[in-house]
């Protein structure tokens, strides 16, 4: 009887290897991220930088990759400084600060590039996870999916947030990153059920025909009004998924779009949640002698909530009901058994 052929270690290794390598360099989207999108003027509050998913980061950003981190407050652009970021368990680094007045707020993050050399299944691998698939076809077609890559990456991450109920044009500042999404309208005058124009630009000009993903996790909230947001902070709230889907989720899932030629898509917004959109825009580079690859990552973070007014809620509170307050029902028939009392006690 012949005994089965046992599968060299070295073998195993290398493919373990591979495994850790695909999952360690399919794991590096870039999110500004807020337990909450919703504060209230002199609130405190953090902004995390998510390096990995957008459910779980994996690693810091040392402050020296940073080209630039900004605040956009009242029309006033305000530089972020290093000391200003802290470290928490060596893979989230997070901005401490106090919101100030009304309005809506914009954060910025940019880093400077960063090369990697991969092995050409290691490099396939990662443009199908991470959703590059134009340059997979591309390579694909040219036949040089056995050839080896050295990628220079950069990160260029936004977030939007809302700060009381005034809403200011803050959002629509263009930081000049080397790519970045602009929205048409602010995030925070829309709602779930509707959708958001959002635009696409590489060096300053519109990016057409680019793979843009979208996705949102929903939030646990109750919405009546915005006290669900008011009081709570990135301390109170992780809005990891706990029913396990974490687990089967990818960069590409959610809503697969593709810019227009202005380099416009149309996200939409079906629930509550925080909405994050995401790109990689990547070209070869033949005149280069060290890289093969060139890719510009982007990223856009903000929260959607539901419409509140009173055609789109309802109310067991039946106080609010038109005609005489029940208050006052109460206190009408209390005083009148007052009076009747009087009355028969007298006669008595």
């Amino acid at each position: 009887m012949s005994t089965p052929s046992k599968t060299p270690k070295s073998q195993i290794l290398k493919s373990l290897a591979l495994v850790l390598a695909v999952v360690l360099l399919s794991s590096h989207d870039l999110y500004l991220k807020m337990g909450t999108y919703f504060l209230q003027p002199n609130q405190e509050a953090r902004i995390s930088l998510y390096n990995g998913t957008f459910e779980r980061s994996e690693n810091i950003i040392t402050r020296d990759r940073m080209l630039d981190a900004s605040i956009v407050i009242g029309g006033d652009r305000r530089a972020i400084q290093a000391d200003q970021w802290q470290d928490q368990d060596s893979t989230i680094t997070q901005l401490p600060f106090k919101a100030e007045g009304e309005g809506t707020y914009l954060v910025g993050v940019s880093t400077q590039a960063k090369n990697i050399e991969l092995a050409a299944n290691e490099f396939n691998d990662y443009l199908e996870h991470d959703g590059v698939s134009d340059m997979l076809e591309q390579r694909t077609q040219a036949g040089l999916l056995d050839q080896d890559a050295v990628e220079s990456y950069q990160k260029h991450v936004k977030a939007i947030f809302q700060v009381g109920d005034a809403k200011t044009e803050d959002w629509k500042t263009v930081l000049d990153y080397p790519i970045e999404f602009v929205p048409q309208e602010n995030p925070y005058e829309k709602y779930s059920g509707e959708n958001l124009a959002i635009q696409l630009l590489l060096e300053g000009e519109p990016l057409a025909n680019q793979l843009v993903y979208a996705d949102f996790i929903q939030t646990a909230h109750s919405h009546e009004g915005q006290e669900h947001s008011h009081e709570h902070g990135e301390s109170t709230h992780t809005h990891d998924d706990e029913s396990g889907s974490e687990e089967t989720h990818t960069h590409t899932s959610g809503q697969k779009l593709r810019t227009n030629n202005q380099g416009i898509v149309t996200v939409d917004l079906p629930e509550d949640g925080i909405y994050y959109i995401r790109t990689i825009h990547m070209v070869t580079t033949p005149e280069s002698e060290e890289l093969t690859h060139q890719s510009k990552w982007a990223t856009l973070t903000f929260e959607v909530t539901h419409k509140h007014g009173a055609d789109t809620h309802t109310h067991d509170d039946h106080d609010h009901e038109e005609g005489i307050p029940t208050w006052v029902f109460v206190l009408g028939s209390a005083i009148l058994i007052g009076l009747f009392y009087l009355i028969f006690r007298k006669k008595d």
